[in-house]
């Protein structure tokens, strides 16, 4: 099953990720796993840029729900990944993030794309909480 980004989507963040030699596997190019971990330090740095991180057990703060990945072309060591990352459809308590992985040295290029959702979590209630009012309008 393939998924696909919308269309409509708000950029909110981009980085450049050196591909590391320990992110290969014995096939030669970057293993499945390490593409979420592209994803979730980009994912992190932009929450972490807004103000939308607490320590865990304290307070409220973001918890991925899914996440999904989209492998299109392999990337193989040496080189940099651009990671873009978008957010959209804010509902009460979560929002959407989508996430594209290009080489740096061939820009426009979409090597893998994927997504999470966000939900604002209450932490010792355990449960979800509304979106503040700050993020929302980030998102939106």
């Amino acid at each position: 099953m393939r998924f696909t980004l919308p269309e409509v989507k708000k950029l909110t963040h981009e980085m450049v990720i050196p591909i590391r030699w320990g992110d290969m596997d014995a096939m030669g190019h970057v293993n499945n796993t390490i593409y979420f971990r592209y994803f979730e330090i980009v994912r992190l740095e932009w929450l972490y840029a807004v103000g939308a991180t607490s320590s865990p057990g304290a307070g409220q703060g973001p918890l991925i729900v899914n996440a999904f990945c989209n492998f299109i072309r392999q990337l193989e060591f040496p080189g940099e990944v651009l990671a873009k990352h978008y957010v959209c459809n804010p509902g009460r308590s979560s929002f959407d993030t989508y996430l594209t992985l290009e080489r740096a040295d061939e820009p426009g290029v979409v090597y893998a794309e994927g997504g999470a959702t966000t939900v604002w979590s209450d932490y010792a209630a355990k449960k979800s909480a509304p979106l503040p009012d700050w993020l929302r309008q980030l998102v939106s």
